[in-house]
């Protein structure tokens, strides 16, 4: 009974976590500041959270970091911070449904290095879920095509939101690996500062304003660091001790699902058949991945 309770507990923290991290793109679309400031507040005020709380009961475990752990664990936020960054910039030259798509390759990436790097086997229902997951995902995005022509579609808004893909799928295994030998917060703590400063150097970049935002700004910028960032990425964190970084992956695919039926709710936007079909293609890969891959995995007890 504890043991399966054990193995239950991380698939439910992970479908919460990844439905709180499809509150994002509401937020986003609400919020009228530039893109690269919202993500830069968002895992700002998300480090404020969970710095303290490292601070106070972890402290110690700080000093007890290795070089490769905090090396690696810092290189793991720029990751994220460029993941943010590429992906955001990929809409201004390429399709919704070209970046949505390519982006969305992540899971490829998560395999390969789970793989080379992890050592996790990559059995048939990974692969098949994987498969599965993405031809869901690129049904899903096929209902964006006519907010831009695949036509208008350049190399290089393609090519940043592979970059995108690839520097995703590198945040997801080094949190897999490190978060085996470092507790939740501390870890949290280090990778979220380290993207807070690459996004705040790339909003300077840019010329963006950092503190000229009306009340309701920060308001929305607080709801992203906790709803994506405390109850979507934190927890994801947490979940990657316990599962393997391509269920994982394969998961954070449900994120467009998720959006989805906030836009219906909260938005008003009616999904078109397609995008209903990818999502429940999308769906059943997860399933695929997660579940029927967990009960195959398991001795037989009868």
């Amino acid at each position: 009974m504890n043991r399966s309770d054990l193995e239950v507990t991380p698939y439910a923290a992970l479908a919460f976590a990844i439905f709180a991290a499809s509150t994002s793109a509401i937020l986003v679309r609400w919020s009228h500041a530039p893109s690269s400031v919202a993500a830069f507040y968002r895992v700002l005020f998300t480090t404020v959270i969970v710095a303290p709380i490292a601070l106070y009961w972890y402290r110690d475990e700080f000093g007890r970091l290795s070089r490769n752990d905090l090396g690696f664990a810092i290189i793991a936020g720029i990751a994220l911070a460029v993941h943010f960054a590429a992906w955001f910039e990929s809409l201004n030259h390429t399709s919704v449904a070209a970046s949505v798509t390519l982006v969305q390759t992540q899971p490829i990436f998560v395999a390969i290095g789970a793989a080379l790097v992890l050592g996790e086997r990559v059995n048939r229902e990974t692969v098949i879920g994987i498969v599965i997951a993405m031809i869901g995902a690129a049904a899903m995005s096929l209902g964006d095509a006519g907010e831009a022509p695949i036509s208008d579609a350049t190399m290089y808004g393609n090519a940043l939101a592979i970059l995108g893909a690839i520097t995703v799928a590198g945040y997801v295994l080094a949190g897999r690996s490190i978060r085996q030998r470092v507790s939740l917060f501390p870890y949290v703590t280090v990778v979220y500062t380290a993207c807070a400063v690459t996004l705040l150097l790339l909003v300077g970049a840019q010329g963006h304003d950092i503190v000229a935002y009306p009340p309701r700004e920060w308001l929305l910028f607080l709801g992203m660091a906790i709803g994506p960032g405390i109850f979507g990425h934190t927890i994801v964190n947490w979940v990657l001790k316990h599962l393997e970084s391509v269920v994982v992956s394969v998961a954070w695919l449900g994120e467009p699902v998720g959006a989805t039926l906030l836009a219906l709710a909260l938005l008003r936007e009616v999904p078109d058949a397609i995008t209903v079909v990818g999502g429940l293609i999308v769906l059943a890969g997860i399933y695929v991945t997660t579940i029927e891959r967990e009960r195959r995995r398991r001795p037989e007890t009868d």
